[in-house]
């Protein structure tokens, strides 16, 4: 790939192809300046981080450590 005047980018339609990229989608970069540079569907990511982070997703957070000691209960 080549990066346009505008700092743009084309992806080779076998990428999009491979990956499910199309038209409209949004995509998020992630960048590390030693690891380099990562193109993920947004709707990927958030699956991610959905199963990573349950809470995230709006589960109910854990008991903190004090609620478990006293069997659960919260004052």
């Amino acid at each position: 790939m080549r990066v346009g005047e505008k700092g743009q980018i084309v992806i080779p339609k076998g990428a999009r192809d491979l990956f499910g990229i199309r038209p409209g989608d949004t995509l998020l970069l992630l960048a590390d300046a030693e690891q380099g540079i990562a193109i993920v569907r947004q709707d990927v990511f958030d699956r991610f981080v959905d199963q990573a982070m349950p809470q995230a997703a709006g589960a109910p957070p854990a008991p903190k450590e004090e609620d478990t000691e006293r069997g659960g209960r919260q004052s």
